[in-house]
């Protein structure tokens, strides 16, 4: 089952141990306006979540929830940036506002890695080692090309066992 982007945000919020109100001002810092009911509805597991363990779950109890597109999903990643690195002012004849590096559902992984590492100012040795704690050996080179612009010639799409697995990392590094 895939990762979908509802997965990557809870998983991150419970890695980075983010509360409801961070999540609210996070968004909002990406230039998305939320409310504190609307995220909580962001972080409902949904039916094609990939750890679902039970298949018993009766539907009239299942709780109301808002599947997290790309946009928004991008905007969080830029809000956590912020919050962690403070707002850049943009370079002269640059806009204001950065374009979406999320281009299609296949980016999302890859984009999410890269703006997690800014937003917690990771090494790349930094990034090894989160996955290495995870059990995933990679090398700088696979690195690299995860962490490089779609549409480069190294470019490698990041699978969805890399981007779980350093999210898992993650909580074993910032919940400890």
């Amino acid at each position: 089952m895939n990762m979908n982007n509802n997965d990557i945000l809870i998983r991150l919020r419970y890695a980075l141990d983010i509360k409801n109100t961070e999540m609210v001002e996070i968004f909002n810092l990406g230039g998305i306006k939320t409310t504190k009911e609307e995220v909580l509805k962001m972080l409902v597991k949904t039916k094609d979540s990939y750890y679902e363990d039970d298949n018993d779950t009766d539907e009239s109890e299942e709780e109301e929830n808002v599947e997290v597109d790309n946009f928004t999903l991008e905007s969080f990643l830029n809000g956590l940036i912020i919050i962690k690195r403070g707002r850049q002012d943009p370079k002269p004849g640059h806009p204001d506002k950065p374009d979406m590096s999320i281009k299609n559902h296949g980016s999302v992984n890859n984009v999410m890695l890269k703006k997690v590492k800014i937003a917690l100012a990771l090494t790349t040795e930094d990034m090894i080692e989160i996955l290495q704690d995870a059990g995933v050996n990679i090398t700088k080179g696979e690195l690299g090309a995860l962490l490089r612009k779609e549409g480069h010639k190294n470019y490698k799409p990041c699978g969805d066992r890399y981007a779980r697995n350093f999210l898992k990392g993650l909580a074993y590094r910032y919940r400890d």
